[in-house]
């Protein structure tokens, strides 16, 4: 599986609205048959900055980066955004996501 990690920092006169500013990106993402998870979630550290998470079979993201989509959010998305977004990348071992063996909650 491919796990990607991706920080946006958003202008903060976007950073309220950028839920729906990334929705039909995050949507068609959603629909493509090589992802596992496309999940937004905003900092608590700086409400400006959005983290994304997503995962695609080993595949996938290939498909993902040629898409029209993602063409059109190369187009569409910098001019929301404060600075290039910051991005970690890599091959893993698991399939999916698995309980957190540290805690367990019964």
């Amino acid at each position: 599986m491919i796990l990607i990690n991706v920080k946006f920092p958003v202008k903060p006169e976007h950073a309220d609205a950028w839920p729906e500013i990334a929705r039909a990106f995050t949507q068609a993402t959603l629909a493509e048959p090589g992802n596992k998870w496309f999940e937004w979630s905003r900092s608590v550290e700086d409400p400006c900055t959005y983290v994304l998470i997503e995962a695609f079979e080993d595949d996938g993201a290939a498909a993902h980066v040629d898409s029209d989509h993602f063409r059109t959010m190369q187009e569409e998305f910098p001019q929301y955004l404060s600075a290039t977004p910051q991005i970690v990348s890599d091959q893993v071992a698991a399939d999916g996501w698995g309980p957190m063996a540290e805690l367990q909650v019964d």
